[in-house]
């Protein structure tokens, strides 16, 4: 087993500064481990070590090691992680373990798959409502919760008070949509339509193209063969 830094849990009062330090990469792979790590809780294990640890999300445990640190690291040299307090620190600073609501605007086959996702609830998101154009589906219950028409939306973003929004429709829809869900009070927004959107500060997005995504890996894939 390889040595970890030991040290103890950070001060919550450094648990701003902690994030305000995190570049987007480290928060990505903050995400996997925290992933990998409810995987291994889920299995009954205790502990895990930075080699194990980043064999999982394919980095080195040099990188593990120094992510971790950077939240406040509680390895302890010749033993490893404790698992659970590591989920718990890591969901601390990625701010899972705050219960966040979230809506779905988008019920095509990408939402419905979204709908039917279980792994949300475990890493502490919730879904509130969703949303579609198509009068077909409206009152069709999938995965749980039940499809709206658009038209509700700013109504149940004035009741419910979701913090996030899941994007899942047309490229030409997208920032309209963008617009009401924010105006609604949303802070963040998670977009899956073919279109990178824009949006002022003091609101956060992520756009997901899942077809630049896939080009990406053809081109790995290219080099790994050359």
């Amino acid at each position: 087993m390889t040595s970890e830094h030991e040290s103890s849990p950070s001060d919550p009062s450094d648990e701003a500064v902690c994030k305000a330090e995190l570049s987007t990469p480290a928060v990505g792979r903050l995400s996997l481990y925290y992933r990998e790590l409810h995987r291994l809780i889920a299995a009954g294990e205790k502990s895990t070590n930075s080699r194990d640890l980043g064999q999982m999300v394919n980095v080195s445990p040099a990188v593990v090691r120094r992510d971790l640190s950077s939240v406040g690291s509680i390895g302890r040299r010749g033993v490893g992680y404790d698992v659970q307090l590591l989920a718990e620190r890591i969901g601390a600073v990625l701010g899972s373990g705050v219960q966040w609501k979230a809506v779905l605007i988008g019920v095509g086959s990408l939402g419905n798959a979204l709908l039917r996702y279980r792994g949300f609830e475990r890493l502490g998101f919730s879904l509130a409502a969703a949303f579609d154009t198509d009068p077909a589906k409206y009152g069709r219950e999938v995965g749980g919760t039940t499809v709206r028409p658009l038209d509700d939306l700013e109504a149940v973003l004035e009741k419910a008070k979701p913090e996030l929004a899941i994007l899942a429709v047309p490229s030409e829809q997208a920032s309209e949509v963008a617009a009401r869900v924010m105006a609604g009070g949303i802070q963040g927004i998670l977009n899956f339509a073919p279109t990178t959107l824009r949006v002022p500060a003091g609101t956060a997005i992520i756009n997901v193209d899942l077809a630049s995504e896939l080009q990406q890996l053809a081109f790995r894939i290219q080099n790994i063969r050359m």
